[in-house]
């Protein structure tokens, strides 16, 4: 079963993922962390992307798609994927589909994490930057952040729910416990259907 999860950053998206990963057996899977490990391999390719990067241009769509190729062919992704921040524009979306028709597969499920009080993720950003310190999350990176999303995102969901595929909204602003409950019902319900069972989504591990 192939996921993508999509909410602005601060929703819970990560503590979500978690979630699916352990109690359904789906692998989350994050462009910027393939893309941090091919340049610590220090591969010819890891070397290429790392001089892109540092120069501030932009990894090719064909290069992230190769990367999610290889990475969801490895075994422990036979149950299927959770993509994490992509795609991120329509194209990416359609060679997405490509690239898993190809392998026999398909997106099978779209969940939107909805927040759309900006201030209730300004502050949930703030606490984990004193608690964890990360760079990403100091106030003027977090803005810019979030515009971004709020971009793409306005053109990358209606596509999907333009293909007819399931799609459902989660509301972000709950306490985590309820996002969550509300999270399984979906995939339980997903699962108990013929598709969820065709794609591996048997029900808890």
């Amino acid at each position: 079963m192939h996921v993508i999860f999509f909410g602005p950053p601060g929703a819970g998206k990560g503590t979500q993922a978690k979630v699916i990963q352990k109690r359904y057996g789906l692998q989350q899977l994050s462009t910027g962390d393939l893309l941090r490990a091919e340049v610590e391999s220090g591969s010819p390719r890891g070397q290429s992307l790392d001089a892109t990067m540092k120069s501030g241009g932009l990894v090719a769509d064909e290069i992230v798609i190769k990367l999610i190729a290889e990475r969801i062919d490895d075994p422990d992704c036979a149950k299927g994927v959770i993509y994490d921040g992509f795609p991120r524009t329509v194209a990416q979306a359609e060679a997405l589909a490509k690239m898993l028709a190809e392998r026999g597969k398909k997106i099978d499920l779209v969940l939107e994490m909805k927040v759309d009080n900006d201030a209730a993720l300004v502050g949930r950003i703030e606490k984990r930057f004193l608690e964890e310190g990360r760079k990403d999350d100091n106030p003027e990176t977090f803005k810019k952040r979030l515009a971004q999303y709020r971009d793409y995102a306005s053109k990358v969901l209606p596509h999907y729910k333009a293909t007819g595929v399931a799609f459902h909204t989660l509301d972000g602003e709950q306490a985590i416990a309820d996002v969550t409950r509300a999270l399984e019902t979906i995939l339980d319900g997903f699962g108990s259907s013929g598709n969820g069972r065709k794609n591996g989504l048997g029900g808890p591990q």
